[in-house]
């Protein structure tokens, strides 16, 4: 119970009100500081696992916005999404002492979350489903907007990947928003590298072509609205 007063805290102390906006993945000198902090991180880590409370908060505040955003598009669910930040880190938290530090705290942390969104989906394509409850797909193409203009624009990109298959979505989540370099990436999704860097390819491929026919059906529609003000 310790353990859960703990994540609740420190998760309440810095939650976000909103989805955090989607980030590409950072040049190769922000990759330098990204390793700083990933070693930093994983030190915090280590240092809670010896019984480190302080440590124990830095951890959870330094890396919760990049569990959110992974579990919120992973799940396709972002009001669930706090519950299934406080489950990561409380499985995160039991299994501290296990953590060795062989993968970075954030890789060991995102596999944690991957295996809990799993679950999370499992129990959920268990459960009996109501007659007039849509696929996540309907509900998707309910939902996206008329307009896309842009990667640029996070909630097209949130509607985008919603789109995605769930291994492709993963993988472009964790390289092109998180940052992971595609061997960390490839260590979260439990694939090889090669994997990793397909799936990326065919999201991305995926990504341009909703983009452009969206561009397309709105072009299609502008001289029909355009004789209709002229009316």
């Amino acid at each position: 119970m310790r353990a859960d007063r703990a994540v609740r805290t420190s998760l309440q102390c810095t939650r976000p009100s909103s989805p955090a906006p989607a980030r590409a993945a950072p040049p190769p000198p922000a990759r330098e500081a990204a390793v700083r902090d990933d070693e930093t991180v994983t030190a915090w880590a280590l240092a809670a696992r010896g019984g480190d409370a302080d440590a124990v908060e830095r951890f959870i505040r330094a890396t919760q916005t990049d569990v959110r955003r992974y579990v919120a598009r992973l799940s396709n669910d972002p009001q669930g999404a706090d519950d299934l930040v406080q489950e990561t880190y409380l499985r995160a938290l039991r299994s501290l002492p296990r953590f060795e530090g062989r993968s970075s705290a954030r890789t060991w942390l995102l596999s944690i979350a991957r295996r809990t969104v799993v679950d999370r989906l499992r129990f959920l394509a268990a459960r009996p489903r109501l007659s007039d409850t849509d696929d996540w797909q309907s509900a998707a193409e309910r939902t996206q907007s008329a307009v896309l203009p842009g990667f640029d624009e996070g909630v097209a990109l949130s509607q985008l990947l919603d789109r995605l298959p769930y291994e492709r979505r993963e993988a472009f989540v964790l390289t092109q928003l998180l940052g992971l370099p595609y061997a960390e990436a490839a260590l979260v999704a439990g694939c090889p590298i090669g994997t990793v860097r397909s799936r990326v390819a065919r999201a991305r491929e995926a990504l341009i072509d909703q983009l452009e026919t969206a561009e397309r059906e709105s072009t299609a529609r502008m001289p029909v609205l355009a004789g209709a003000g002229a009316a």
